[in-house]
């Protein structure tokens, strides 16, 4: 298998700068804000981090490709950075601290490009979490000072933590039953939103959470922080990885229940 650590280092020294850029605008009273052609804000400090993020990876990785949610793809080849600035914007611009910088490097395989390396980096909550391919996933604030993650080992539906995101998505795909039954079923429900709760399910702090309608950017980190802490990373259509523009992470045990309620299946 190969050897992503030299590529993971690289992540969290962009996730580094990214944070810093990031925490010096948080809260700016002169913080620019626009409205971008799909109706959601992109703040200056989108753009910067995004900016920022390229250009050291043009200096460290020219080979490579670079997706990124404000800027859009540069390059071609078999490896892909892919950013998502502020993950969160909307909670960003209106001084809440859940939000985090995403960063994962893809690699072309079979099905498409897939995730070998993922950083969700939350400095305003303090907090980083960050997986390699073979190499686990973890928590903490660098690479020497970290803590194993492991899904939860919650079995039955009745007994589950649920995260969402909100209800309007569920209701414009059709699927606000499934969602209501589902909601009905477990044990807790909460609306975290945007990358937290994919982290919480890394963490084993909560056991399940979907989102109806996503970005490739705003899962791919995600995506390789659940699989490498043992929980599984579909879109709602079953298929493993963040390719389905939407997303269902659990901690495995519970994933076909997960998928079975949210498309009206039980």
């Amino acid at each position: 298998m190969p050897d992503y650590h030299d590529d993971l280092r690289l992540a969290h020294v962009l996730a580094d700068a990214a944070d810093r850029a990031t925490m010096a605008r948080f809260k700016a009273l002169d913080l620019k804000v626009e409205t971008k052609p799909d109706m959601t804000p992109v703040s200056e400090a989108d753009k910067a981090a995004e900016e920022l993020i390229r250009g050291q990876l043009q200096r460290a990785r020219p080979r490579d490709a670079i997706l990124g949610e404000e800027y859009g793809v540069e390059g071609t080849g078999p490896r892909r950075w892919v950013i998502d600035p502020i993950d969160g914007t909307k909670n960003y611009v209106r001084g809440v601290p859940v939000w985090a910088t995403l960063i994962s490097l893809m690699e072309a395989g079979e099905g498409g490009y897939q995730p070998v390396v993922g950083v969700v980096s939350a400095p305003a909550l303090n907090r980083r979490w960050w997986a390699a391919k073979g190499g686990g996933a973890y928590t903490g604030r660098s690479l020497t000072s970290a803590t194993r993650l492991r899904v939860s080992k919650v079995s039955r539906i009745q007994d589950a933590s649920f995260a969402y995101s909100s209800l309007t998505g569920w209701e414009q795909r059709g699927q606000l039953d499934g969602f209501m039954e589902l909601q009905r079923a477990v044990w807790r429900t909460r609306g975290y939103g945007d990358f937290w709760p994919y982290m919480m399910v890394a963490e084993g702090s909560i056991d399940i959470c979907a989102e109806p309608e996503l970005s490739l950017w705003d899962m791919a980190a995600c995506a390789a922080v659940v699989a490498e802490a043992g929980g599984t990373f579909t879109g709602l259509d079953g298929q493993p990885g963040p390719h389905s523009g939407n997303a269902a992470a659990s901690n495995g045990l519970l994933h076909d229940e997960l998928l079975g309620y949210l498309n009206q299946q039980y």
